[in-house]
């Protein structure tokens, strides 16, 4: 009988869950096994649940049963697409599981920034009492989403509550619910130029490897707010913090970096028109519940045809 191998420690229900929903392949859990133990369950397994170093070790090793994995993860860039590919393993993905605390969080990102409360904040730590000579108001104004996915879909749904005018950038341009407009990737500098805000959801890939750069800045507004809680790799860094010391753009909310944990030294903390969060936007607890639901239909599917049959990763288009 083959096994399924997890590098989560999920709980005893959903342990059963799992169970329930392949019956015909073991479970084992590795959390909490010693390296070597770990390695000899990886190593003879036909499904893995979760990435990890060690995940990422067996892979490279040869004759391993290994048939799908399933990241608990939304990203994949992180995982060598083309070896798993060469091996003939289909790869998942938990995209689907963000959209409520993510949109959450680039809304309080932008908010902050229109209405100066990240500089109140500061200011009360100083307890300096100094009122803002002007700020902004998000109503009305134009939105930009860079990646029209589940994320983006939800953020433009609450964008509309905003009266905002929703622009989407999506890969096929197709139209989608709340967004006002769809545009292409190729129409991507049109779009930068009518928003007021600016909002990276975008996976990376070979395509989207820094997509925003000095040339996207530069056709930016002034008053624009840049909010990137996609990919870090997906910006030019250095053209971003020139943007922002230069005031090409009025100010950014960045939970993602192309180097993380983002140094000490990094010119970035000191900006006050900079908001950082740790890569945490997706920090919920409802995320594991939200993740196994995807597991599961993934386990049921595969049990019955052989195959998951949500969020298979296109090998072409990297994610």
């Amino acid at each position: 009988m083959g096994t399924i191998v997890s590098v989560h420690p999920f709980d005893e229900e959903q342990v059963k869950a799992i169970q329930e929903a392949c019956p015909s392949l073991d479970y084992v859990s590795v959390s909490g096994f010693g390296a070597d133990e770990a390695r000899a369950a990886l190593m003879g397994a036909e499904v893995i649940l979760g990435w990890n170093r060690d995940v990422l070790k067996i892979i490279h090793a040869h004759g391993i049963p290994l048939r799908w994995l399933q990241n608990l993860g939304a990203g994949v860039d992180h995982i060598p697409l083309e070896r798993l590919q060469s091996l003939g393993v289909i790869l998942t993905h938990a995209s689907g599981v963000h959209p409520n605390g993510i949109s959450e969080s680039i809304f309080a990102m932008l908010l902050s920034l229109t209405r100066n409360v990240h500089i109140a904040i500061r200011n009360q730590q100083q307890q300096t009492w100094k009122p803002s000579k002007i700020m902004g108001e998000a109503h009305g104004k134009t939105i930009a989403i860079l990646g029209a996915g589940a994320i983006g879909l939800e953020t433009a749904k609450l964008a509309q509550a905003f009266s905002m005018n929703v622009l989407g950038v999506r890969k096929s341009g197709e139209p989608a619910e709340w967004v006002d407009r769809m545009y292409t990737i190729e129409q991507l500098n049109e779009v930068l130029a009518q928003s007021d805000y600016i909002v990276n959801c975008l996976p990376l890939t070979a395509q989207t490897k820094h997509l925003i750069g000095r040339e996207q800045f530069a056709v930016m507004k002034p008053s624009a707010i840049y909010i990137n809680i996609g990919r870090g790799g997906t910006t030019d860094t250095a053209a971003l913090i020139d943007a922002l010391q230069q005031e090409r753009i009025a100010g950014a909310g960045l939970d993602v970096f192309e180097q993380e944990p983002l140094p000490q030294e990094h010119p970035l903390w000191k900006m006050e028109n900079v908001i950082i969060t740790p890569h945490e936007t997706g920090n919920t607890p409802y995320y594991m519940d939200r993740a196994l639901s995807i597991v599961l239909d993934n386990l049921k599917y595969y049990s019955a045809q052989g195959k998951p049959c949500r969020n298979v990763v296109d090998w072409q288009a990297q994610y």
